[in-house]
């Protein structure tokens, strides 16, 4: 499994570790320093962060806090050759629209979470919220039995949350359509 997130724009003062570094929503809620372990050990092998400024992080990659913006057109040659080395059974995209552009995984195999909530029995997209439950979900993840496709990820996921798997299509990925607690 290869869960892909986003940078946060909030981070610590001093340089450190990525995960530590990154102090925004997204972060707090995926509660790093809490993890057991092994499940740190699991975040540490699953989860790739699209930063700005360094491309491609994992968890305990040392970086300086920074402030920039991604350009896709710098950054998708070397994120791509970073992230097509790695041949998971399944992505789960968490990454924000901004870095969506630096790579497209495999259609097949890569389940895009989307966050809505609902008022009156209809769904709303929400957008900064969205990143702390993209944070609860990759938490989850890391707790459970990987999952190795999308129909194993939606019974981890749907135990905790409300959700719907739309299957990919030629022209689209899996998309799992989470409700916000």
């Amino acid at each position: 499994m290869l869960i892909l997130l986003p940078p946060s724009e909030k981070k610590a003062v001093n340089p450190g570790p990525a995960i530590d570094v990154y102090t925004g929503v997204l972060y707090k809620a995926l509660d790093w320093a809490s993890l057991t372990e092994s499940q740190r050990q699991r975040g540490q092998e699953s989860i790739a962060i699209i930063s700005a400024k360094y491309g491609v992080l994992r968890p305990l990659d040392l970086i300086e806090p920074y402030k920039e913006k991604i350009n896709n057109s710098v950054m998708r040659q070397p994120i791509t050759d970073y992230l097509e080395a790695i041949t998971p059974w399944l992505v789960v995209d968490c990454r924000s629209s901004t870095y969506q552009g630096v790579w497209t995984p495999p259609r097949n195999i890569c389940v895009e979470v989307k966050v809505f909530t609902e008022i009156d029995g209809m769904k709303k997209i929400i957008t900064h919220m969205s990143k702390k439950t993209r944070g609860e979900v990759t938490r989850i993840l890391l707790q459970e039995v990987a999952p190795t496709d999308p129909n194993q990820l939606y019974d981890i996921i749907s135990r905790h949350f409300k959700c719907n798997l739309v299957s990919a299509t030629t022209n689209s990925p899996w998309v799992m359509e989470v409700i916000a607690r």
